[in-house]
């Protein structure tokens, strides 16, 4: 087959770990970096074109896209899917997993557990924006973030009150969430593909931090997840309409609660777990290539 990965930098970890499996089974890889490829639009001639040429003759993509490039990344993916290329992952299910509110409303809507959580963006009633997740402390998030940033944990209300007036003043809008002290500084990571959870592991901050995120310094671990513990993992997967992606959990005295479902996870996972995560996308893209696109079920 003829693959082409989708990412910013060859030299990316995710990105050669991709390459090399594809490599290993006989298939010619292309490694192209979507922020530098543009479209040509005209009725019925969908075109990706990539240092002076058109991207022709591919079998299957694998799009990396960075959280910063969300809306450019998928605009690519989605000439790509109008090319009828098939794609391990959808232009739009990337597009739902970006938006914290989307995805917190699609999880609930198909009855994961998560976090008390409300979205809001006026300051008139932060008060009864504190009641409604349980009081202080709270963990408030800018509404787009990545890597954990742009998340606060307010210990107090004053402390809630003042982050959220802050966020008011500069136009942004964000997410408040209960805090899961029993839960605080560590998480769960399940790898997803194909409905399958193929990795898991258990994330800890190093310090104080009540933030776990291998970019923020936290330190994973090999974990065996509990069977609702692994249902969760695969209900969020499908609520998302996400064949391969990053369900990060946490553990609370209620059961798993989902934290975010993210399309474009990183691979420290496979040196923390030693499990083979590309070698199974790789095969998932051979059977994307050959059965067809998938509907997309989701319809948010």
């Amino acid at each position: 087959m003829n693959i082409v990965i989708l990412s910013k930098g060859a030299a990316n970890y995710s990105t050669k770990r991709l390459k090399q499996e594809a490599e290993a089974r006989g298939h010619k890889v292309r490694i192209v970096n979507y922020a530098k490829c543009y479209i040509s639009v005209e009725s019925s001639k969908p075109v990706v074109r990539y240092k002076g040429e058109d991207l022709k003759d591919v079998d299957v993509i694998i799009p990396r896209i960075a959280a910063s490039l969300t809306k450019y990344g998928t605009s690519i993916v989605r000439q790509f899917e109008m090319q009828n290329v098939q794609t391990i992952t959808s232009s739009i299910a990337i597009v739902r997993s970006r938006d914290k509110l989307r995805s917190i409303q699609l999880l609930a809507k198909a009855g994961v557990g998560i976090p008390k959580t409300v979205f809001a963006r006026e300051a008139a009633d932060l008060d009864d924006v504190l009641e409604q997740v349980g009081g202080a402390p709270v963990i408030i998030k800018v509404a787009r973030g990545t890597h954990g940033n742009g998340v606060v944990l307010a210990e107090t209300r004053k402390a809630a009150k003042a982050v959220m007036q802050a966020f008011y003043v500069e136009g942004v809008s964000f997410v408040v969430q209960e805090f899961i002290a029993e839960s605080a500084g560590v998480d769960i990571r399940a790898f997803v593909v194909n409905g399958k959870v193929v990795a898991s592991m258990i994330r800890q901050s190093l310090d104080d931090d009540f933030r776990s995120n291998i970019h923020q310094g936290g330190e994973g671990l090999p974990v065996k997840l509990t069977d609702e513990e692994r249902r969760t993992a695969q209900k969020a997967a499908r609520a998302m309409g996400l064949s391969v992606c990053g369900v990060d959990m946490m553990r609370s005295e209620r059961g798993p609660l989902v934290l975010e479902v993210n399309s474009s996870p990183g691979f420290a996972i496979e040196s923390v777990t030693g499990k083979n995560v590309a070698e199974k996308i790789i095969d998932y893209a051979e059977q994307v290539a050959k059965a067809g696109r998938r509907k997309d079920k989701v319809g948010a």
